[in-house]
């Protein structure tokens, strides 16, 4: 094991493995001291990389929400990192996804909300749907670069987060019965198809008993970071897999149906 914790080479080394779909061995196995503090440390020094060559920050995403898979992947607590322009896409580019642009692939169909103005560590749900602009449903193509998915919490920090790209479906406004809302964001169940057949069925309680529970979370985590940027108005957050994260393959068409939340079913294919 390496004893120097270096966390800017080592997000020199998960930058470019991420830009040219390099395989890494785990940090953690490698650098004595790369807790959940200090892969943030690296989360941000991968941000300043990503913001220096021209990407935009568009929003965030929180990964391993959802409790019924951290036995599976050994992580078991909510990780976040960040979405840019070269990451978040309308649905409509869902079409004929190149398999070949991730590392061990896998999808997984997600709630996302827009933010017309910051919320706060400590809101309340209702608090935080009232910053809430729009509501949309959507998939994220997550990756791993460690080899059978197989790391340790800080790892998937240091490896974006464990992003690949999000695909956003139609943005839905937060507008009339809130408490509509509240009830529907916390009992809506996702139905997962693959070629037209059945493969899984999610229920928001999956995503820390919903997912504006997931944005309180994830509020709670940022607040004690100070090496990461704040959340702004206009960002999206995307709260995590309602079902399983499924692998993929080229030549697959998946697609989503809603039970419980007025929002579009999403469709996605790949090649």
């Amino acid at each position: 094991m390496e004893t120097t914790l270096d966390t800017a080479s080592i997000a020199a080394e998960a930058l470019d493995a991420i830009d040219h779909r390099k395989r890494l061995e785990p940090f953690t196995g490698r650098v004595e001291g790369l807790d959940l503090a200090a892969a943030y440390r690296v989360t941000a020094q991968i941000y300043e990389r990503r913001i220096a060559r021209g990407e935009k920050r568009m929003g965030r995403k929180i990964g391993f929400t959802n409790r019924t898979i951290w036995d599976e992947y050994k992580v078991f607590a909510p990780i976040w990192g960040y979405m840019y322009d070269t990451t978040l896409f309308d649905i409509a580019e869902a079409r004929e996804v190149a398999v070949s642009r991730f590392a061990e692939p896998r999808l997984e169909p997600e709630i996302a909300f827009g933010f017309s103005r910051a919320p706060r560590a400590g809101m309340s749900e209702a608090e935080i749907l009232d910053c809430v602009a729009w509501v949309s449903h959507g998939f994220e193509i997550v990756q791993s670069h460690y080899p059978g998915w197989k790391f340790a919490a800080p790892d998937t920090v240091a490896n974006g987060g464990l992003h690949g790209v999000f695909y956003l479906g139609r943005k839905v406004p937060v507008s009339g019965d809130r408490g509509g809302w509240l009830k529907a964001l916390s009992d809506f169940e996702i139905d997962l198809y693959r070629d037209g057949k059945l493969v899984d069925t999610g229920h928001a309680r999956n995503v820390l008993d919903g997912p504006l529970s997931a944005l309180r979370h994830f509020l709670d985590l940022l607040a004690n970071d100070p090496g990461n940027e704040p959340l702004v108005a206009g960002e999206v957050v995307t709260t995590g897999t309602v079902t399983k994260a499924w692998p993929v393959a080229a030549g697959e068409r998946w697609h989503t149906q809603l039970r419980g939340l007025e929002l579009p079913g999403a469709e996605i294919s790949f090649r």
